[in-house]
């Protein structure tokens, strides 16, 4: 009986192996597809797609950069991060007031900024757009700022607070005891203990902010000003028969993002499941 349980957990994990392969394989391949036709030109991938460039075509990326997708990574870059520097500021300051409000008002607090998370981005486009151009915002990058923050609070807020709870309330006691003033004890003792979490924050913040579409080409009448996702579709459409240097712009998009991810994957997972389950 022993014996047929140590077989049939073997069995399962090894089945469990074998999916994660595949969906490694599933979600990797179309990467190197992207990254390999990059360096194609226009009948290398069209005659042989899933083979490498016979000629690596380098100045695809040349090419790309050049003809538009500087200055769409040069926007997205300031959007990303002045949506950052605000989601932080402001979630990490409003989840420290959240706990420490004591009793009932605490969580009446902490529930009306969830609810905020039913409220559908969708919903709110035709007013935000009529609001933003009432105050002649829509050909200002805070078009795409100010929503943006708004949008990622709730679920920085959660977060944050959820780990902010965890944390030893002696440690404030004897703060407080020493004379420390609450800015002191969040920014001394909160903050330099929450790296995880604000990791976690941070790398969602990140990749919403810069893949975001819908507010990018609705709120925003400058072409100037135009973000990464909203550039490569006006970058396609204008260079129909040019699909490596159309790939080379998407693999710049990406490049930033995978930077992020490697520089904080240590916290990422970590702070993540204590945001989730403490508190």
């Amino acid at each position: 009986m022993k014996k047929d349980r140590i077989f049939s957990k073997s069995i399962s994990g090894k089945l469990i192996f074998l999916m994660l392969i595949l969906l490694s394989v599933i979600i990797i391949y179309p990467l190197l597809w992207i990254l390999m036709s990059s360096f194609k030109d226009y009948m290398s991938i069209y005659q042989d797609v899933w083979g490498l460039p016979e000629v690596w075509h380098f100045e695809n990326y040349v090419r790309a950069w050049t003809r538009g997708i500087s200055q769409y990574f040069v926007n997205s870059v300031i959007v990303t991060i002045a949506t950052l520097i605000g989601v932080l500021f402001i979630a990490s300051m409003l989840a420290f007031g959240i706990t420490q409000l004591k009793g009932r008002i605490g969580y009446v607090a902490f529930l009306l900024v969830m609810v905020c998370l039913l409220l559908s981005p969708q919903v709110c486009v035709l007013p935000l757009f009529i609001l933003l151009r009432g105050l002649g915002l829509n050909r200002t990058y805070l078009a795409m700022i100010l929503p943006y923050i708004a949008f990622r609070l709730p679920m920085s807020v959660m977060l944050i607070r959820s780990f902010f709870v965890s944390i030893s309330k002696e440690m404030e006691e004897a703060a407080i005891i020493d004379g420390a003033s609450l800015w002191q004890i969040f920014t001394k003792i909160y903050v330099p203990l929450s790296k995880p979490i604000l990791s976690t924050v941070t790398i969602m913040t990140i990749y919403y902010a810069w893949n975001e579409f819908l507010f990018a080409t609705i709120l925003v009448d400058s072409s100037s000003l135009r973000t990464i996702p909203v550039g490569l579709m006006v970058f396609r459409d204008g260079l129909m028969t040019e699909w490596g240097v159309v790939m080379a712009g998407m693999v710049i998009s990406c490049i930033p993002l995978i930077i992020v991810y490697l520089c904080m994957s240590r916290n990422f997972i970590r702070g993540l499941t204590a945001g989730a389950v403490k508190g």
